[in-house]
């Protein structure tokens, strides 16, 4: 594949912001749950934030450093700079993505973004293959941030009058690309109110610094407008919840290592291993791709999300689908894992998707025949027999899952494994206690 073209060197940075006449510099980087953090800049301090980092305090960061260990740097990296379009031309503002660092210049392991990093150089130096994925991430408009009230009773791919997103999402769409973030495309998705912007494949670093930027910019633009954005996987009862299907293959070179022109579905064995790897670490990696107690709220049968683990070209009922081969298309062969939602942290969750996938290439996994069938119709004996396994159906259920893989432990690495489990756990005991909405209109009246 080609080099990202738009790649650029420290000098080319300041050539760039002098060019553009840029005031502040806005320093981003996640916590481990894939919150965004920022710290703003004047111009004349980024000499220093590229040669030494700017300090703040990693205790007061989600899973990053206890308070005896607080001090972090942040180190910009010049390849993500971004002008940030839509402002006046006297406040010009741009933005780096930046590694997180101990005090003596080490790369900090509580990192998400370095934590993809070094699994998708392990994937180089084992077998020479680059990562690619294409999210499609899906969000809903409502009036407010306090009750889903929606904008549109519009559906699948509706247009105009039914769709009032339609001026947001394109509005959307030019502030991307004046990022250089690429849009294959954006429609209306099948909830009221619901829509969704696929960004064009790029390797998994890239696209994780781009899901980010494509969250806030959802947001602020629907803020400029007076509404709302959420990418909450199901803030309304009854109808689709958000996910986010991620696409995803492997490169050696240019050369998409999934195809294989005589195999009856043009994959390779390589991809074969590859998905029956997703298929069987699926459980164990839930609680990653799909992180809140209320992203199992999306994972039930009856709404287009996922449930049951199986894999097929047509069906999009399965977990994993891979998209019909197209004649000289040979580089869009690739599988999609439907599961993930679009509130997991992308950097972790590339990571153990890309673990699960390796393992079962080094493993040799053999892929099971693919159920062309709609899994939801089976009965509970049909889908025994046929030897269907089901995602967790709860946060608490994917968390005991996680905690036992020794996958997910080595792709996450030692700190943000721990971390992440500890948070998941206080989630839920926050949760657990609480009395709801449904409890009390179900009990209060009749016990």
């Amino acid at each position: 594949m080609e080099k990202e073209a738009n790649a650029k060197t420290k000098e080319e940075v300041f050539e760039a912001m002098e060019k553009q006449d840029v005031h502040f510099i806005g320093l981003w980087f996640t916590d481990i749950l894939g919150r965004l953090k920022s710290v703003t800049i004047p111009v004349s301090e980024l000499e220093t934030a590229f040669d030494e980092g700017m300090g703040f305090d990693g205790s007061s960061i989600k899973g990053f450093a206890r308070i005896d260990e607080s001090d972090m740097l942040a180190k910009p990296d010049p390849a993500t700079f971004r002008i940030i379009p839509r402002r006046p031309k006297e406040d010009v503002i741009a933005r780096m993505f930046c590694d997180i660092l101990n005090p003596d210049g080490s790369h900090y392991e509580g990192d998400p973004r370095y934590i993809l990093k070094r699994n998708l150089e392990r994937l180089r130096e084992e077998y020479d293959y680059t990562f690619y994925v294409g999210p499609e991430p899906e969000y809903f408009y409502f009036k407010d941030d306090k009750n889903p009230e929606v904008l549109d009773e519009g559906g699948y791919f509706d247009l105009m009058t039914l769709d009032a997103g339609s001026d947001l999402r394109r509005a959307t769409v030019l502030t991307l690309e004046g990022m250089e973030i690429k849009v294959e495309a954006s429609h209306h998705e099948v909830a009221p109110s619901q829509h969704e912007i696929d960004l064009r494949y790029k390797d998994a670093l890239t696209m994780a610094d781009q899901v980010m930027t494509y969250q806030i910019v959802v947001k602020e633009i629907a803020q400029q407008q007076g509404c709302y954005a959420t990418f909450m996987p199901k803030p309304i009862f009854g109808v689709n919840g958000s996910g986010m299907h991620v696409h995803q293959s492997l490169f050696k070179g240019d050369r998409n290592a999934f195809f294989d022109q005589d195999d009856e579905y043009q994959l390779s064995e390589l991809a074969k291993r590859y998905i029956a790897g997703l298929l069987r670490h699926a459980p164990e990696i839930t609680s990653v791709t799909n992180q809140w107690i209320n992203s199992y709220k999306r994972l039930v049968p009856g709404y287009e999300a996922p449930v049951y683990i199986t894999w097929a070209r047509i069906n999009r009922s399965t977990l994993v689908r891979v998209p019909m081969y197209k004649p000289g298309k040979e580089k869009a062969t690739r599988v999609e894992y439907r599961s993930p939602d679009p509130t997991c942290n992308p950097y972790l969750a590339f990571s153990v998707m890309l673990a699960a996938g390796l393992a079962g290439i080094k493993d040799k996994y053999e892929l099971p025949p693919p159920t062309e069938k709609d899994v939801y119709r089976l009965s509970n004996e049909e889908r025994a027999k046929e030897r269907i396994k089901t995602l967790p159906g709860s946060l608490i259920e994917a968390i005991a899952l996680t905690k036992r893989s020794k996958l997910v432990r080595e792709a996450l690495g030692e700190h943000i494994f721990g971390n992440f489990i500890t948070s998941k756990l206080v989630e839920w005991d926050r949760y657990r206690v609480n009395v709801t909405e449904w409890e009390l209109k179900e009990y209060l009246s009749v016990l």
